[in-house]
Parts: C-alpha cells; sequence; structure tokens
C-alpha cells in the first residue's frame, strides 16, 4: 500500500457576509467562517505535493448552544483546528494512506473535543478540511484524482478492519464509482425566510440575483426544492409545503420532488407521522412529490429511544444527519427505523467513504447535503455525492446565501456553481486530488 507523510500543516481562516439570512433550528444566520487547510505531504520515494481542504465552521449548526454565544463556539472550533495541526503533523511518524490515517486519527481527535467541552459533530466538522486536504495531497502526489487511489495498488485494506465482521473481505474501491456521474438533479433550499411571491419581499436585495422562489425556477430549471419547516408548528408547516407546491406548479404540474427538514424539531414522532397524514389528504400531489425526509427529531438518539421512524418510513425515506457521527450511531439509527443516509463533506471524506460503503450494504437510501458550501468545499462535496452509487440529489445552497464566496470558482468551474436544467455538471470533476485546485 503506497503512503506518505505529513511534512507540514498550515490554516487559515475567511469571513463571509450572506446574502440573504439562513434559518438553523430556529436561528436567523447571515455570516460564515471558512476554515482553510493546506497540508505538505512526501512519500517515501521523496515526491512532494501541496493538498488543499476548505469547510465552514457551522458552529450554529455543529454546535448549538443555549450557554455560549456565537463567537464563543466559533472561537471553540478555532482552537480545535489549532489543536488539530499540531495532532496532524505528529501522528504522521509514517507513511499511510489518508483512510487508514484518518480513521486512526478521528477518535484521538474526538476525545480532545469532548475534554474541551465540543460535541463531536462540531469536531468532526474542524477535522473535515484537515481530512480533505490530506486526501487532495494524496491524489495530487500520485498525479490522480483521489477516486482513483481508493483501491489497488493504493488502498486493499479490507473494510472488516473498519466497518467490523459484516464487512470481511469488502473492498471499499467496489463500493464507489471510478469516474463521477455526470450530472446530479440539485436540491434548492426554500429557507423558512426566503420569499415565495413577490408579496413576500419586503426588502429586496437588488443585486441582479432571484428575490422569489419563482425567481429561482425560472432562472436555474429546478426540479428539486428542499423545504426547511418549523416542527413545532403543524399548520404552519402544511401551510409552507402547500405554499411551495402552487408556488412550483405554476411553472409545470410534473417533475417535482421535495425533502422535507425539520431541523430536528419535531419533539417526537407523532407529529411527523401527523403532518404526513395530513399533507397526504390536503395535496396528494405535494405528497407524492416528497422523495425524503431529514431527521425530524433530536440528534441524541440514546437519549430518545421513543422516536422509531418505522412508521414514518412506511410512508417515506427518513434519512439521518445530524445524528450519524459514526458506524455505531448509523447502526443505532437502523434500529430505531431510519431508511436513509445523509452524506456531508463536513463530516469528513474518510468517514463518508467508509459509511457509503456501509449504506450500500445496508440498502439505506442515499444523498449529499451540505453546509452551504462555497468554493473548494463544493466542490469536495459533489465530488463526493457523483461518485457515491445511488445517491438522489445534492445541495449547493451557497449560490443563494453566500455568492460572493464562489466568484473566484465560477469560471474553472461553470457547471458546478451555475446551475441549468436543475442539475450540476459533475462529469467536470475529474482534476487531481479532490479536483479544485
Amino acid at each position: 500500500m503506497s503512503g506518505v507523510r505529513i511534512r507540514d500543516v498550515e490554516f487559515s481562516t475567511e469571513d463571509f457576509r450572506y446574502r440573504t439570512p439562513i434559518k438553523f433550528g430556529g436561528v436567523a444566520l447571515d455570516k460564515v467562517t471558512l476554515l482553510n487547510v493546506t497540508m505538505t505531504v512526501e512519500t517515501a520515494a521523496g515526491k512532494v505535493a501541496e493538498g488543499f481542504g476548505s469547510m465552514p465552521l457551522g458552529n450554529v449548526w455543529a454546535w448549538p448552544s443555549k450557554e455560549l454565544k456565537y463567537d464563543e463556539t466559533l472561537a471553540g472550533m478555532k482552537k480545535a483546528a489549532a489543536a488539530f495541526a499540531t495532532a496532524y503533523h505528529k501522528e504522521s511518524t509514517a507513511e499511510c494512506h489518508p483512510i487508514r490515517f484518518g480513521h486512526n486519527i478521528e477518535p484521538m481527535l474526538l476525545e480532545w473535543a469532548s475534554r474541551e467541552g465540543m460535541p463531536a459533530l462540531a469536531a468532526l466538522v474542524v477535522n473535515s478540511a484537515f481530512d480533505a486536504a490530506l486526501h487532495d495531497g494524496f491524489g495530487k502526489v500520485h498525479a490522480l484524482n483521489c477516486y482513483h487511489t481508493y483501491g489497488p495498488p493504493f488502498f486493499d485494506d479490507d473494510l472488516g478492519e473498519y466497518l467490523g465482521s459484516e464487512f470481511r473481505g469488502e473492498k471499499l474501491h467496489n463500493y464507489l464509482a471510478l469516474e463521477p456521474q455526470a450530472k446530479l438533479p440539485l436540491y434548492h433550499l426554500v429557507g423558512a425566510l426566503d420569499p415565495l411571491t413577490l408579496t413576500d419581499v419586503a426588502s429586496p436585495v437588488g443585486d441582479g440575483m432571484p428575490e422569489t422562489l419563482g425567481d429561482w425556477i425560472r432562472r436555474d430549471g429546478l426540479t428539486h426544492l428542499k423545504i426547511k419547516l418549523n416542527g413545532d408548528d403543524l399548520q404552519w408547516d402544511i401551510g409552507r409545503v402547500l405554499n411551495v407546491n402552487r408556488v412550483a406548479e405554476e411553472f409545470r404540474s410534473e417533475r417535482w420532488w421535495y425533502s422535507l427538514d425539520f431541523n430536528e424539531r419535531c419533539q417526537n414522532v407523532e407529529y411527523l407521522l401527523e403532518f404526513l397524514r395530513t399533507l397526504r389528504d390536503r395535496s396528494p400531489s405535494a405528497f407524492d412529490r416528497v422523495q425524503y425526509i431529514e431527521q425530524p427529531t433530536a440528534r441524541d438518539l440514546l437519549a430518545n429511544p421513543s422516536n422509531k421512524m418505522h412508521g414514518a418510513a412506511k410512508l417515506r425515506p427518513v434519512v439521518i444527519d445530524e445524528s450519524l457521527l459514526d458506524l455505531e450511531t448509523l447502526l443505532l439509527a437502523r434500529d430505531l427505523g431510519y431508511t436513509g443516509v445523509a452524506f456531508k463533506a463536513c463530516k469528513g471524506q474518510t468517514q463518508s467513504l467508509l459509511l457509503a460503503a456501509a449504506a450500500q450494504k445496508f440498502g439505506m437510501f442515499r444523498c449529499v447535503q451540505d453546509l452551504t458550501c462555497p468554493g473548494a468545499s463544493l466542490i469536495h462535496s459533489s465530488g463526493l455525492a457523483a461518485h457515491i452509487p445511488g445517491v438522489a440529489a445534492i445541495e449547493a445552497n451557497s449560490r443563494q446565501y453566500v455568492p460572493a464566496a464562489n466568484e473566484p470558482w465560477k469560471e474553472k468551474f461553470p457547471g458546478i456553481f451555475e446551475i441549468t436544467d436543475g442539475t450540476m455538471n459533475t462529469a467536470l470533476l475529474t482534476g487531481l486530488g479532490l479536483g479544485a485546485i
């Protein structure tokens, strides 16, 4: 197995204001900080390459807190970045493949985070930029796209070492597409604060970009809509879906798919079941267009064992998102009735690839979502979606909320940052490493 050592690790942060606010779990967010990591790697033969990884430090999503303020959780994640940079350099004592290295270092980083009072999800988000830089550097030092390095001669480990005895004899490359899928449907986010029609526009942004959902549909030819819901107001949630469906049908009556995102705010599964039954009664067409439901209830599965999704999952796939931290939480989610998995680059390339193999073997519904990822992080996320077989669609929210961060990347990757016919042109994701730089 060919490996690399890490010679140097550097990181920096970059701040952007959102074009319009986005609501996470009841909190309106209007800014983002990106973590950018540069990692120099070297082979045993002395060949050197520089890898790059980037990820939004989505602290509102990854570290929700009633005690700590936004700036405090952000500072905590920046502190983690410094600690993780040191750990990556220190632990790289022998040549190693990024999958093995990433799998081995993650428990150490999570242990550090636990001592600091940081949620595991926040630690994974910070680590994802470092993990991405390592994968990117590994691909570049071998002059290959990363997805050509997940099988022999570079990586031939038995997946049983990573995913347990059920995977003994299995190989990772058998669960990944060597070349990217040519195109993927894009899920456009309809946030709880986003105007659907001109009558909803209180203060136009006035920057020449779409102001309403109808404008976005017209411009990008959308076919997939991700609808953010409150989870604690049944009438509002039902009304929101019906209103979105009404706007969509003004453009065409067919060829629509919806995902429903309650941001964990349903107090129990009974709320979700009542919502689905009511929606089906009020609008069979809207109900039929629901492709899947994102994690509707609290992310702590162990603390909420009564929130079993078996009944809801009979109606539509229910995917695990915030709760998905590792194989253990994936298995627990299956036991609780979840039938799908939402992969996110912000949880790490290493973890996402391994869990993608598990989800496929278990026959689970698969989708890739982002953390309003701009620039290199969106290219990373898009590559992940294009190489995991069976992924239903991809998100790309940054084009709506933080387009300024995408500007430097648009000319080189027009099919990623500019959407046509509701799809992303993922065929062009064939560059070296993760393909961004």
